[in-house]
Formats: structure tokens, C-alpha cells, sequence
């Protein structure tokens, strides 16, 4: 499959692009976003096979672009732009660090500050008289962003972004095809939210989506991330990294770090596994994860009705997905001692 690029798909999203959005993005707070790849430091490792970096800032431009395709409002526009504007290196994994592995928010408290602490942003919100308030927090605005298992802008780019990135589980034409039959509707909670017009096209989403959910989660993945987080610990424990170091260093500058660590061989390790190695008892002697993370998945609607309430097929997906296993201890040969 030919890889797509990534201005090949913004313009999917959004056939010309908003030029009044340029010069948000090109602020210093969002530009170190594009250093951030948004598979949680899995690119790093043979166990995973993408090899295309999109950034925490191509997503956050991609949803902002869904955002003004369905609004044409600049303050959601904006809203969805510096959503993940507080997110650090390795993104997730951090809420792994940080023992939020469950909901995985634990730096989305700090979306304001970020913001409101660079002069940049604040003199083209006063241009454009927009408020912090109005762009703050995406949580406002259901097309922006509503709680699982609904779909908004958040949850429809990484689905789409990473089934043609990350995972090519679909081509760019198969991406046009689905985003041009999504509207807006009428959800059960009287609120409005992205839906489908045609069932067949809300299931085969529906698929897609919930065969990735399965993959953010899966036993090589809660691994990764796990493992990441905890060389990122015992790295700050050491003096070697500082938390405003995760804000500030590129993934490659705080790779060079690790690299010039003890933990070197272990991480050295990971990176050309091919395999992970699973069990069903503690293994001995060696570094290993145990837990669960959090289960992302959408029952997008169609027609103003969910589609597992429509659809045999697309409840099946969803409940296979749900039904996942995360009880594996999970582990490969080295320890961080």
C-alpha cells in the first residue's frame, strides 16, 4: 500500500486550508508538537510496523480542521488546535508515569496554562478577539470533543490518522470516502454529534475503529508504554531528566539520554524486538507489565441512532473489542535493575 501524506489528508479533511489558522500554529508552544509522535514512543521499536511520523501536532491541526469543516467557528477551530498543547515527549505514556494509565488525562489540567503563558497566543486572540476561556477547554464543544463512546473531532482524527498512517488499515480514497458521509446530528442526550448518513459506511468505521482500540491496548503496547515510563522514572529518580525536560527536549534528544544511561542495553532491547513474550504467571528474573490500560472505543451514530443498535455486525466489533484480554503479564529478556 502507497503511503499517503500528510497534506494529502489535511485536505480530505478540509479542501482549503483556513490561512487565519497559520499563524496559530506557527507559535513556539505549538511548534514543539511536531517533535511529539502521537504512537506513544511505539514508532521507536520493531514490535510495531508503522514507520510514518505524524505528530501531536499534525493531530492537533488535522482535528482542528475537522472541527472548522463542520463549524466554520473559529473559537472550536481553535479549541481543538491547542487541545493536546500540554501534552510532553512520548505523550501517553506520561499518564503511565503519572499512574493515569486508566483514563490517560493527567496532563490535559494543564491545556490553560500552557496557553495563557505565551505572548504569542495572547496577542493573536486579542486580534482576533477571541478569549482564553473560548479556546481553553475543547470539552465545551461537543463536535470538538464528548465522552466515549460518542464521536467527535478528537476521536474521528486518530481513527482516521492512524488507520491510514500508523496501521494502513485503510487507503486515502477509503478516508474521503467516510469523512464525506459524516454530518451532524441529534444524539439520544438531545446534544449534537458527528454521524454517519449510511449504515454500511458507520459499520465498516465502526470495524476499523474498534479493531484499533484492541491494538492502542494491546499486550506490546501496555508493554511499551509501561516500559517507557518507567525509564523515564528511574531516569528522573537518577537526576539524569527533569518533568520540564519531557516538555522541552525533542523524543530524540531525550532518546540520546537514555541511550547514554545504564539503561541503554534494555532499551537497546526493545527497540529491535520483533516479539513480546507473554505468560500467565509472574515471570522471574526479568523486567515485566502487568495492568490494564484504557479501553478507547466509539458506537458512532447513524441516522440519529447508535449503530450497534442497527447494526448485528457493528455491535459484534464493538463487544469483541470490549471483551479484550488484559491479563497477561507481559515481558522481554533484560531487567532495570
Amino acid at each position: 500500500m502507497q503511503m499517503a501524506d500528510t497534506k494529502g489528508y489535511f485536505k480530505v479533511l478540509d479542501s482549503e486550508f483556513p490561512a487565519w489558522l497559520d499563524d496559530y500554529i506557527n507559535t513556539k508552544e505549538l511548534q514543539t508538537q511536531k517533535y511529539i509522535s502521537v504512537t506513544c514512543g511505539t514508532i521507536y521499536s520493531d514490535l510495531f510496523a508503522g514507520e510514518k511520523f505524524y505528530s501531536s501536532l499534525d493531530h492537533s491541526v488535522a482535528v482542528s480542521l475537522i472541527i472548522w469543516h463542520f463549524t466554520h467557528d473559529k473559537r472550536q477551530a481553535l479549541a481543538g488546535l491547542f487541545h493536546d498543547i500540554a501534552t510532553p515527549a512520548f505523550k501517553h505514556c506520561i499518564d503511565f508515569l503519572n499512574e493515569d494509565h486508566i483514563s490517560q488525562e493527567s496532563t490535559e489540567s494543564l491545556t490553560s496554562d500552557f496557553i495563557n503563558k505565551s505572548a504569542d497566543v495572547a496577542e493573536l486572540l486579542d486580534r482576533d478577539r477571541i478569549t482564553l476561556a473560548e479556546i481553553a477547554d475543547y470539552h465545551i464543544y461537543p463536535i470538538a470533543d464528548n465522552d466515549a463512546p460518542k464521536l467527535s473531532a478528537d476521536r474521528l482524527e486518530y481513527t482516521l490518522a492512524n488507520a491510514l498512517f500508523t496501521y494502513q488499515l485503510l487507503t486515502l480514497p477509503e478516508i474521503k470516502e467516510l469523512y464525506d458521509d459524516i454530518e451532524i446530528e441529534q444524539n439520544e442526550d438531545k446534544e449534537i454529534e458527528l454521524g454517519f448518513k449510511t449504515k454500511a459506511l458507520a459499520r465498516k468505521f465502526t470495524k476499523i475503529s474498534s479493531q484499533m482500540s484492541v491494538l492502542y491496548r494491546d499486550d506490546k503496547s501496555r508493554f511499551s508504554m509501561q516500559f517507557i515510563a518507567d525509564l523515564l522514572k528511574r531516569l528522573q529518580d537518577e537526576g539524569k531528566i527533569t518533568t520540564s525536560q519531557l516538555y522541552d527536549l525533542k523524543e530524540s534528544e531525550i532518546i540520546k539520554i537514555i541511550e547514554n544511561s545504564k539503561f541503554q542495553k534494555a532499551f537497546q532491547t526493545w527497540r529491535k524486538s520483533q516479539k513480546i513474550n507473554i505468560s500467565k504467571t509472574p515471570p522471574k528474573g526479568v523486567y515485566y507489565v502487568h495492568q490494564k490500560a484504557k479501553i478507547r472505543y466509539i458506537d458512532p451514530l447513524c441516522n440519529n441512532k447508535r449503530i450497534s443498535t442497527i447494526c448485528k455486525i457493528a455491535k459484534k466489533a464493538i463487544d469483541k473489542n470490549l471483551s479484550y484480554d488484559m491479563d497477561n503479564y507481559v515481558f522481554l529478556d533484560f531487567t532495570l535493575e
